[in-house]
């Protein structure tokens, strides 16, 4: 039985698609079965970014609409074909094409043939929002450490406990360890006492994923990639394995300092 899980922001830009895809990517390779949802109805990306935009026949309205069955919508993926499949969103209706009832129905269709379902949120805290929400088990949150970022996570939380969701766990994405180190940018501490919700997982920032996502390509399948390896380490802990941080070769010490000097591990991993 699938355990779904929805991929949310409040702001916009913070990489809640790259995440999705990556996640999903990295559980696919480690032997799960997994299929995501682009449920950003009328701004679809996910598709470009797992590189199977030009696959599309019916999307995630068709299905809701009756137009198709949704394991005709799915569009496998590249590169594990028998793991992981994309149920698109579409690209010409808007939110409301899509009610929370529907994602309640969809998602239960999906449950029996997969171990996970991601489903790609817009972000913001709209119609679109609540309906990706509405069938989902767990809640993961993407911010950056900034401001603006982390001020709109927080209403995020607020939102997610209220529709009886549990607590969200936190992914903070495109850390840069030099500018923390100089007081620059929010510091992983600093981000955690502002939203006090359980870190699952910290992205270094990373300059392949730009052009991976031009390619198509996720980097979770790129070796080189520190990102790539912080996402596999998310999927990991999803699963349920104690995975220690990854210090950033930018900074060791500031990793060394918040994490390893007390063996510290993110609470909830072992869900």
């Amino acid at each position: 039985m699938a355990r779904v899980i929805t991929i949310t922001s409040g702001k916009g830009g913070v990489g809640k698609t790259t995440s999705s895809a990556n996640l999903g990517t990295a559980l696919a390779q480690q032997g799960a079965k997994v299929v995501v949802i682009d449920a950003d109805i009328g701004l679809r990306n996910l598709d470009a970014v797992m590189g199977l935009e030009n696959r599309i026949v019916y999307d995630i309205v068709d299905v809701v609409e009756g137009r198709a069955p949704v394991r005709k919508a799915l569009i496998r993926d590249k590169h594990f074909p028998e793991h992981l499949s994309l149920l698109p969103a579409s690209q010409t209706r808007d939110k409301d094409s899509v009610n929370q009832d529907d994602m309640i129905e969809l998602t239960n269709q999906l449950r029996a043939d997969y171990d996970f379902v991601f489903i790609d949120s817009p972000a913001g805290i709209e119609s679109g929002f609540r309906n990706a929400i509405a069938g989902a088990d767990e809640v993961i949150i993407v911010t950056t450490p900034e401001v603006s970022a982390v001020r709109d996570a927080d209403r995020i939380v607020g939102l997610v406990e209220a529709a009886d969701k549990g607590k969200p766990r936190l992914i903070i994405n495109r850390i840069k360890a030099r500018m923390v180190n100089r007081g620059e940018m929010l510091s992983i501490e600093d981000v955690l006492q502002i939203l006090a919700i359980d870190l699952i997982g910290v992205v270094p920032d990373d300059e392949l994923i730009v052009p991976a996502t031009n390619r198509g390509e996720v980097v979770v399948l790129d070796k080189t990639s520190p990102a790539g390896r912080s996402f596999d380490e998310i999927a990991r802990r999803i699963r349920g394995e104690d995975v220690p941080f990854t210090p950033l070769t930018e900074h060791v010490g500031l990793f060394e300092r918040l994490f390893g000097a007390l063996g510290w591990r993110p609470r909830g991993s072992e869900r």
